[in-house]
């Protein structure tokens, strides 16, 4: 069953509650509802507080959907979104699918040549941006001839495209009478590769409908629960823990900031019972409190029943700082890639917080391998390549059949990811057989920093790695191996570096020949041995 469904379920059963609120500490404390910010001309940056019902919730994706197809898009078609998290966001993203295309979300740091490259790779005919993104889209406007629609979601509409509010206010609230199926395409989501570029992952409505089964089931979402979301909608890890809401027809806040005050803030007024975390920011949460900066009794939290953290590996050491001041609290760590719908497919429980440190067994109907490099199951103990399967995997990489060949076998996702099992069935991850590093919960793959550092004159070879943090889990590190006769130093290479998104600067460098084999290849686990002093995410995930 498609998850739009599911929406038209909630709209008839639960229309007048409230299925969706936006927070945005960083503005004027003025709260308005849905309509408001539609029909009054009036500066954006007043809105602290949104909120939309579920029949709200509905009939903007139909009022969307009926947009698309009046303007001739086909099922099958591609919608891009290119938005930071609002409330108008998931109605967009439903309404897409209701037409039978294609949603594509992008990553809101992307830059002009990647927002360009990821257009054409999903072959998009639509583009819906916020204003945060006006330059960036007008800057490849002329590069991108099949983006037949460029949709603007905001006040001031630049005149190289249409307001969304203008044009959807006027349409349908009706679902359209388009039939979807399980094995239908539903969306893209992008992943980045070894050659720096991200790869188009592409989804049925199968996934994303295995995601609020999997999350429903795994933390026993009711009508009475409420979930912030914190992380960018563009990732399928918030979400996919959203889709778990979604299903039980429960309230939800959508909250724009990572400060420990505004998350405390936002569970203590919204009365939030379930917080998904990246490890960051439950870090700053627990040093805010260390520190004497917050103070719980401020707070009403006795509601909050459950954190979990998924994206990066978890320091067992932050769950028992974490124990100590939310007692009380139930826990989960979860394990995905975009490749499977995001997390789910492995997890901890929330009965096992003995076992932190493990990333746990299969998810709710999924099946988990651990195999050599033949692809036969190693024995308990023994480390080996971590696979997954279920109706969550991809069905490609879309227009990319070699990558694909080279990560779906027979079924089994191949993550790239080194585990091992325990006596009890539970999953550890070692290390990494992929070179992607996951910083603050975002993939970095290091061959685009590597490509730029060589643009530097006195840079002869590069190799970019990831250094266990306290806080991020990785942070970036280059070695820098420099040409014959020159010099240069670590505030030099930083400085080179700033042309860089922040998020892919290198926060460490060294100068030193770079080790090759004897094919040419970077010998990038002898690197990971000699300045992680061992296994990357063991280092990571070590109790201390």
């Amino acid at each position: 069953m498609p998850i739009t469904e599911i929406l038209a379920r909630n709209a008839a059963l639960y229309g007048d509650e409230i299925s969706l609120v936006e927070i945005n500490p960083q503005i004027k404390e003025i709260k308005v509802s849905w309509k408001d910010y539609e029909l009054v001309e009036t500066n954006p940056e007043n809105r602290y507080r949104r909120e939309m019902t579920w029949r709200e919730f509905d009939d903007k994706a139909n009022r969307f959907a009926d947009f698309l197809l009046g303007r001739g898009l086909q099922k099958g078609q591609k919608v891009a979104i290119l938005l930071m998290n609002c409330l108008e966001w998931l109605p967009i993203y439903f309404g897409i699918l209701k037409t039978g295309a294609l949603a594509v979300p992008l990553n809101y740091r992307y830059t002009e040549d990647e927002i360009k490259y990821c257009l054409d790779l999903a072959e998009c005919d639509v583009l819906i941006f916020g204003p945060e993104f006006t330059e960036r889209v007008e800057a490849i406007r002329e590069k991108i001839p099949n983006i037949k629609i460029r949709l603007f979601l905001g006040l001031d509409c630049p005149a190289f495209a249409e307001s969304y509010y203008a044009l959807t206010a006027c349409c349908s609230s009706v679902a359209p009478k388009i039939r979807l199926s399980d094995d239908d395409d539903a969306a893209i989501y992008f992943s980045s590769g070894t050659t720096g570029f991200p790869k188009a992952i592409l989804h049925a409505h199968r996934s994303l409908m295995l995601s609020c089964e999997s999350e429903m089931n795994h933390h026993k979402q009711t009508r009475e629960d409420n979930f912030l979301c914190i992380p960018p909608l563009y990732h399928t890890g918030a979400k996919m823990h959203w889709f778990g809401s979604l299903l039980a027809g429960s309230r939800a806040v959508l909250l724009r900031g990572v400060k420990p005050e505004w998350i405390l803030r936002a569970v203590s007024e919204e009365q939030i019972t379930i917080v998904w975390l990246l490890v960051p920011w439950a870090q700053d949460i627990l040093d805010a409190i260390e520190r004497g900066d917050i103070k719980l009794k401020d707070y009403k939290l006795d509601q909050w029943r459950l954190m979990h953290i998924g994206a990066q590996p978890v320091p067992p050491s932050l769950i028992k700082r974490w124990k100590k001041y939310f007692p009380e609290h139930e826990y989960d760590t979860n394990y995905g890639l975009s490749e499977s719908i995001g997390p789910g497919c492995v997890h901890l429980g929330i009965e096992n917080i003995h076992k932190v440190g493990a990333i746990g067994k299969a998810g709710y109907k999924w099946e988990v391998q651990i195999v050599d490099e033949n692809g036969t199951p190693v024995q308990q103990g023994s480390v080996g390549e971590l696979c997954v399967k279920g109706a969550g995997v991809m069905k490609c990489y879309y227009n990319n059949p070699q990558a694909t060949a080279e990560i779906l076998k027979d079924g089994w996702l191949y993550t790239g990811d080194m585990a091992k099992r325990d006596e009890d069935g539970f999953i550890y991850l070692v290390d990494r057989k992929k070179d992607v590093i996951i910083t603050g919960g975002e993939n970095i793959y290091p061959v685009q920093i590597e490509d730029f550092l060589r643009t530097n004159d006195a840079v002869k070879d590069v190799a970019v790695i990831g250094l266990p943090d306290h806080r991020l889990g990785e942070i970036v590190a280059a070695i820098v191996e420099l040409k014959p006769g020159f010099v240069s130093s670590e505030a030099e290479m930083a400085e080179f570096c700033a042309a860089l998104p922040r998020y892919k600067r290198p926060r460490r460098i060294f100068f030193e020949k770079v080790p090759r084999n004897p094919t040419g290849k970077i010998e990038k686990p002898r690197l990971r041995e000699k300045y992680c002093g061992g296994s990357l995410v063991e280092a990571q995930t070590e109790s201390h």
